[in-house]
C-alpha cells in the first residue's frame, strides 16, 4: 500500500494523537558518526563495595576456607612472641629450655604452610572472579540491544572484558580475605601489648590513628583514579581496534603515520592516568612502614627507659615489640586492601555500567500489550495474511551527543563529571506502509540514506517502530517472541560479513545441526561449488579475518549460503552489486533466483537487472513511501525511479 493511499478508518487515534505530539516536539538532528570519528568516553557510574560481594560469594566455600586458614594462621603467630618471652626467662633463671625451641620452630613451620597454601588458593580464587565477571560480562555484552552497538566503542567494549575484569583478581590477591586472619592478629596483638604495657601501647596507637586518618583520605583519590585509568585502557583498545580494523584504508590513504601518533596520544593518556595511580599510591603503600618504623623507634626509646626505671621486664619488651610488629604487619595488609579494592571499584564501575544496562528484551512484555492485532491472535497466521506488513510506521534512531562539562547548564551532581550525553533523535521513517505478499519477491529502491536498510532492521527487530506497527503473518512483531520470529527469518546484510574459521563455521553459525553433505548443497545452489574444489580441506578450509581469502562476491554468496542453510521461509536481502564485475552480478542473481524459489524475498536492490525480475517494487526516499508496482508502471509514475533507471544505477 503506498502513502498516497487513503488510510484505513481503523487506524486508532490514539497513533495519530501520539504522531502529533512526536511531531510538535523539537527534534535535534545529529549526524551519522563516521567509523573513523573519536569521542571521549564519560566516566563510567561509582561501584560500591556490595556491587562487589556477589563476585566474591560465588566462591564463598573456598573463602571460608581461606578464612579459617588466616585465623589459624594468625593464632599460630601470636603464640610465637609468647614463646620467645617465655624463652628468655627461662634463659635468665638458667633453667633448660626443654621443648620450648621445638615449639617454637613447628610454630614457625605452621605458619609457612598455611601462608603458602592460603596464597594458592586465593590465586586461584581470584582467577575464578575474573572468569565469572567475564562470563556476565560477555553474555551480557551478546544480548544488548542493538541500539547500544550504534553508540559504543568496540574496542572499549572489548577492554571491559580483558582488562577491567583482570582488576577484580586484585581485590583477592592483595589482603581483602587475608584481613579476616589480619584482624585477629590485629585484636590478639592489642590485647596482648594492652597488658603487657599499656603506656607503650597508647604510645602506639596513636602513630597508628594518624596512619589510618591518612589512608581513608587517600583511598577515595584511588579509587577515582583508577577509574578514570581503566577508561583511557579502553579509549588506546577503541582507538587500536579502529585502526586495525581499518588497516587497509588506512596505507591506501597513506595515513599510517597519522594513525599511529593518534594511537600514542591515546597511549600517552592512559600513560599519564597510570603514573597518577602510581603517585597516589605510592603515598599510601610507604604509611604502614613509616607507622611501624615509628611505633617500633618509639616503643624503643620509651620501652628502654621503663626497663631502666623497672616498670617492665627485658622478656615484656622483647614480646611488646614482637607484638608491635605482628599488629603493623595486618595493617599493613588492610592498606593494601583498601587500595587494591578502590582500584577493582574504579574497573567494576566500568564493568556494572554494562550489567546494569536491560537486555534486547527486557521491555518485551511491557511493548506487548501496545500491539496491535490483526483479528483474534489464534487467527493471526491465517494463510490470506501478508508476510510482512508495514502500517504507517516511523521510526527515528537514538543517537548520543556528548554534553560539555564546560556547560553552564550541566546539571551533573558532580562539577567536575560531564552530565549524562544527550540522546537526540535522527528520524529516519516517516509513515511507511506497504504489504508484502506471501512467497512474492519485493524489491526496495531509493537514493542512499531513504531508509531501505532500516526497514529490514525493524523486521528483524533490531530496533522497534516509534509510531505503527510491522506485523508478520498478521502478528505484531511486539508480540512475537525474538527467537521465533527470527528463526522465521533469514537476514544478509549489506556488507555481508564474515566469521573467521571455516566454510562450515559460518554456514553452521544459525544451523549447528546442519550436516556436511547440506552445507556442500547449499554452497553449490549459490554458485559457490568452486570455492570448495579448490581447497582439498573443502568445508574445512579458512576463510580468513573477515573472510579476506574470499573475493567480495563469494563473502556475499556466502552469506546468502548461511541464511539458506537455515531454511526461512523469509529472506532479506540487503544487496549489495554496484561494485561487482560482470561476471559475479551474473552469479549473485542466479543465487537470488535460487533462494527466492518458494520463498517471500526482501531484495534491496542497486542494480537495474535485480528489479526488473520483482513481483514488485516499492520506491522510497527521504523515509517515506512514494510509489510501488512493476517496473514498468514506475517509469511511467514515478520521476525519481525514472531518473535512477535511467541511470541503471538504484543507489
Amino acid at each position: 500500500m503506498s502513502d498516497t493511499e487513503t488510510r484505513p478508518e481503523t487506524r486508532s487515534a490514539a497513533r495519530a494523537a501520539e504522531r502529533a505530539r512526536r511531531s510538535a516536539r523539537p527534534t535535534f538532528v545529529a549526524p551519522r558518526r563516521s567509523p573513523f570519528s573519536r569521542r571521549e568516553t564519560p566516566p563510567g557510574p561509582r561501584a560500591t563495595f556490595s556491587q562487589l560481594l556477589p563476585f566474591l560469594f560465588e566462591h564463598r566455600p573456598v573463602l571460608i576456607v581461606v578464612a579459617a586458614l588466616s585465623i589459624v594462621g594468625a593464632v599460630a603467630s601470636l603464640l610465637q612472641p609468647l614463646l620467645v618471652g617465655q624463652v628468655i626467662n627461662v634463659v635468665e633463671a638458667g633453667d633448660p629450655l626443654g621443648g620450648l625451641v621445638w615449639a617454637l620452630v613447628a610454630l614457625v613451620l605452621v605458619s609457612a604452610a598455611i601462608t603458602g597454601y592460603q596464597h594458592y588458593l586465593l590465586q586461584r580464587t581470584g582467577e575464578g572472579v575474573v572468569l565469572s565477571s567475564r562470563k556476565q560480562l560477555v553474555g551480557k555484552l551478546l544480548r544488548l540491544p542493538i541500539a547500544e552497538f550504534d553508540t559504543r566503542r568496540t574496542g572499549d567494549l572489548v577492554s571491559r572484558v580483558g582488562s577491567d575484569t583482570t582488576m577484580l583478581r586484585a581485590v583477592l590477591t592483595q589482603g581483602l580475605v587475608e584481613a579476616v586472619g589480619g584482624a585477629v592478629t590485629f585484636v590478639g596483638a592489642l590485647v596482648a601489648m594492652l597488658i603487657l604495657d599499656p603506656v607503650l601501647l597508647g604510645l602506639t596507637v596513636l602513630v597508628i590513628a594518624v596512619a589510618i586518618t591518612t589512608v581513608t583520605l587517600l583511598s577515595r583519590r584511588v579509587r577515582d583514579a583508577s577509574q578514570a585509568a581503566q577508561a583511557k585502557v579502553g579509549d588506546v583498545a577503541a582507538s587500536v581496534e579502529r585502526a586495525i580494523g581499518s588497516v587497509r584504508t588506512i596505507r591506501a590513504a597513506g595515513a599510517t603515520e597519522r594513525e599511529i601518533r593518534d594511537v600514542e596520544v591515546e597511549a600517552e593518556g592512559a600513560w599519564q592516568m597510570g603514573v597518577k595511580v602510581a603517585h597516589i599510591s605510592a603515598l599510601i603503600v610507604p604509611i604502614a612502614g613509616i607507622a611501624m618504623q615509628v611505633s617500633f623507634l618509639v616503643v624503643l626509646g620509651v620501652g628502654g627507659f621503663r626497663v631502666a626505671s623497672g616498670a617492665i621486664t627485658v622478656a615484656n619488651l622483647v614480646a611488646f615489640i614482637l607484638f608491635l610488629f605482628m599488629m603493623i604487619l595486618p595493617l599493613g595488609q588492610a592498606f593494601g586492601a583498601v587500595t587494591s579494592v578502590n582500584a577493582a571499584l574504579g574497573a567494576l564501575g566500568r564493568i556494572q555500567e554494562i550489567l546494569d544496562l536491560p537486555d534486547e528484551d527486557a521491555h518485551d512484555r511491557e511493548l506487548a500489550p501496545l500491539a496491535v492485532m490483526v483479528g483474534p491472535a489464534n487467527e493471526g497466521l491465517l494463510p490470506d495474511a501478508p508476510a510482512i506488513e508495514f502500517d504507517d510506521v516511523h521510526f527515528a534512531y537514538a543517537l548520543t551527543r556528548p554534553s560539555d562539562p564546560a556547560d553552564p547548564g550541566n546539571d551533573s551532581p558532580d562539577e567536575h563529571l560531564p552530565e549524562p550525553d544527550v540522546i537526540e533523535r535522527q528520524p529516519v521513517l516517516r509513515g511507511v506502509s506497504f504489504r508484502v505478499p506471501r512467497g512474492q519477491r519485493i524489491a526496495l529502491v531509493g537514493p542512499s540514506g531513504a531508509g531501505k536498510s532500516t526497514i529490514l532492521s525493524l523486521i528483524e527487530r533490531f530496533y522497534d517502530p516509534s509510531v505503527g506497527a510491522v506485523r508478520l503473518g498478521g502478528l505484531d512483531l511486539r508480540a512475537l517472541d525474538r527467537t521465533e520470529l527470527r528463526a522465521q527469518i533469514g537476514y544478509v546484510e549489506q556488507d555481508a560479513p564474515v566469521l573467521a574459521g571455516s566454510l562450515r563455521d559460518n554456514l553452521k553459525l544459525g544451523s549447528p545441526d546442519a550436516t556436511d553433505a547440506e552445507c556442500e548443497h547449499v554452497l553449490r545452489a549459490v554458485n559457490l561449488g568452486a570455492v570448495l574444489e579448490r581447497d582439498p580441506a573443502g568445508l574445512s578450509a579458512p576463510v580468513g579475518e573477515d573472510g579476506i581469502m574470499l573475493s567480495g562476491g563469494e563473502r556475499q554468496r556466502l552469506a546468502i549460503a548461511r541464511a539458506l542453510l537455515a531454511a526461512p521461509p523469509i529472506l532479506l536481502l540487503d544487496e549489495s552489486t554496484s561494485s561487482l564485475d560482470g561476471v559475479n552480478e551474473r552469479m549473485m542473481r542466479e543465487a537470488i533466483d535460487a533462494v527466492s524459489a518458494g520463498r517471500t524475498l526482501i531484495v534491496i536492490a542497486h542494480r537495474l537487472s535485480t528489479v526488473i525480475d520483482s513481483d514488485r517494487i516499492i520506491v522510497l526516499d527521504q523515509g517515506q513511501v512514494i510509489g510501488e508496482g512493476t517496473h514498468a508502471q514506475l517509469v511511467a509514475s514515478v520521476p525519481l525511479y525514472r531518473e535512477l533507471a535511467e541511470h541503471q544505477l538504484l543507489a
